[in-house]
């Protein structure tokens, strides 16, 4: 039988997890679902594959054997283009800021619940899907000041100065700009980021908020460029 070239093309995922009975559960979870998914248990063969054959998303357990989750993310994130979820046993704040730091696009605490797994494996890819269908004109531009955030690049400078984020932080940084003034609530950020439900404890979009306001200069109170509405959320403030 030929294959249909109409066919929606699978999603590649790299599953790395040294559990093997956690990683047979994934695999034949997401296989069920239309993912292509391969697995690997060590860190150094997945820094080789993740770089050599780049999936469209990494799953990424934290605490692997030899070498670690974060050592991999660290190695390949310059490289690689596609999108890192870590999976980690360790839910505290400080582990999901370290992932984040590290360049991880999303994390989930274990145990996986398959169903939120796949919803944050979609959300990703949705992201991708939204970067590749920008529009290639103005309206994929904002400028406020001396900020300019451009979607078709996904590029921003201040000052003419390059600013380098995280894909997570660029999608945060574009929406609130984009949607300027509204004011855009957790419920909204995170259910359009992440493709979940807030459940009052996900601290995620504070955190990236927090990064993002450093890094474009703005950590200090009063807030100019990204402004908390106590009681609402969040807003870009554009300026002329």
């Amino acid at each position: 039988m030929r294959p249909d070239r109409d066919a929606p093309r699978q999603p590649r995922i790299l599953l790395v997890e040294d559990d093997e009975r956690l990683a047979g559960l994934i695999q034949a979870f997401l296989a069920g679902q239309g993912f292509r998914v391969g697995r690997v248990a060590e860190g150094r063969e997945a820094i080789s594959i993740i770089l050599g054959d780049p999936p469209d998303c990494v799953i990424l357990d934290m605490l692997l054997p030899g070498v670690g989750g974060l050592e991999v993310c660290r190695a390949v994130r310059a490289g690689y283009p596609g999108f890192i979820l870590v999976l980690t046993a360790q839910d505290e704040d400080i582990h999901e800021v370290v992932a984040l730091d590290t360049g991880a696009d999303d994390y989930l605490a274990k145990p996986v619940r398959p169903q939120v797994l796949l919803a944050r494996l979609r959300a990703l890819l949705r992201r991708g899907a939204r970067a590749a269908a920008a529009p290639s004109d103005e309206r994929a531009r904002i400028t406020s000041g001396d900020l300019e955030i451009d979607a078709e690049r996904r590029a921003v400078t201040q000052s003419g100065a390059p600013v380098l984020l995280t894909d997570a932080e660029f999608e945060l940084l574009w929406l609130l700009a984009s949607r300027a003034p509204a004011v855009l609530s957790r419920d909204e950020l995170v259910a359009e980021l992440r493709g979940i439900t807030f459940d009052g404890l996900d601290r995620s979009i504070d955190m990236r908020i927090c990064k993002l306001r450093k890094k474009l200069g703005d950590d200090e109170p009063p807030h100019r460029l990204i402004r908390t509405v106590r009681g609402r959320g969040y807003l870009f403030a554009r300026e002329r």
